[in-house]
């Protein structure tokens, strides 16, 4: 069992950058695959990026390049840095977890753990 939290949400411009955070709260957060999803009005859910234990990551293609996800194991947090941020990019994001092996599927179908989401608004 685990609880999430996310924060650092908010609206900018076309171009701009955010950073999100998810606070864990579980004696065994280096065990879980942690990822970020997103999800927009009239849209379904999608993954953004993951991360296992070890640190290995996986992107989805609309935002190669743009955002990098990242973990302190220590601290039981995860990041998602977004840079080069576009209307499209608009939605509410979520922190999720799943205690897998694996963690190289982005199908958010397979992560049982949510966060509560924040806000992310591009404005062109």
């Amino acid at each position: 069992q685990v609880q999430l939290a996310e924060s650092g949400g908010g609206s900018v411009q076309s171009g701009g950058s955010l950073r999100l955070s998810c606070a864990a709260s579980s004696y065994s957060y280096s065990r879980y695959c942690m990822g970020w999803f997103r999800q927009a009005p009239g849209k379904e859910r999608e993954g953004v990026a993951n991360i296992d234990r070890y640190g290995s990551s996986t992107y989805a293609d609309s935002v190669k390049g743009r955002f990098t996800i990242s973990r302190d194991n220590a601290k039981n947090t995860l990041a998602l840095q977004m840079n080069s941020l576009a209307p499209d990019d608009t939605a509410m994001y979520y922190c999720a977890a799943k205690a897998s092996p694996l963690c190289n599927s982005l199908w958010w179908m397979t992560y049982n753990y949510w966060g509560q989401g924040t806000q992310v608004t591009v404005s062109s």
